[in-house]
């Protein structure tokens, strides 16, 4: 079946999109459509096409990232084991922050930030505001089941990431943070998780 106008195939996309990755994280906000679409080796147009914009652009990498980080919220029988599907949700958010790909793409947001104000602010709203509001929707569906007991969900959620990325993200952002292996990240997960669920157990 021929593609509609401005419809490219998978392939394409996810090259535009590694691409768009590894070209923002390098040099930030302000990295030109002409070298992201060299090295994804499409025409500029063809990423005109299909996502209109750079702020677009970023959305669709950062909203790409958080489906996978939040994968373990939305998997089948996640409810039911809340234990298991926390650690496994902070194991993916700490390794995005682990990466060396994630962490320098949101250090150059930053310093970005201030010239670019509205490409920092999708970006924001399609990553860390999405993933805790997902996050808030998972505590509030396990308290109205019985299985935890949290008043404020934003603020759980809020509170539950701090304590999985907040330290490393930081130290990532200032350029002194270290590379956790995988027993590592999952020692972080499965403690921050622990005390988590004690704190927000059923009375």
């Amino acid at each position: 079946m021929p593609r509609a106008p401005g419809q490219i195939d998978r392939a394409k996309t996810q090259a535009i999109l590694d691409a768009a990755a590894q070209v923002f994280g390098e040099r930030g906000l302000a990295a030109s459509m002409e070298e992201i679409a060299r090295r994804a080796k499409v025409s500029k147009q063809t990423i005109y096409n299909h996502y209109g914009s750079k702020q677009e652009l970023i959305r669709a990498i950062v909203d790409r990232r958080v489906l996978e980080i939040t994968a373990p919220l939305m998997a089948p029988g996640s409810a039911e084991r809340p234990e298991a599907t926390l650690a496994t949700f902070a194991r993916f958010m700490l390794s995005a922050v682990m990466q060396p790909r994630g962490g320098a793409m949101l250090r150059m947001t930053v310093e970005s930030a201030a010239e670019q104000p509205d490409l920092a602010r999708a970006f924001f709203e399609a990553g860390p505001a999405t993933s805790r509001r997902r996050l808030a929707d998972f505590l509030a569906m396990e308290t109205q089941a019985g299985r935890l007991s949290v008043d404020d969900p934003v603020l759980a959620a809020e509170f539950f990431a701090s304590m999985v990325i907040g330290a490393h993200q930081l130290a990532h952002l200032l350029g002194v943070g270290k590379y956790y292996d995988e027993g590592q990240i999952d020692r972080v997960a499965r403690e921050a998780t622990r005390r988590f669920l004690r704190a927000y157990a059923p009375e």
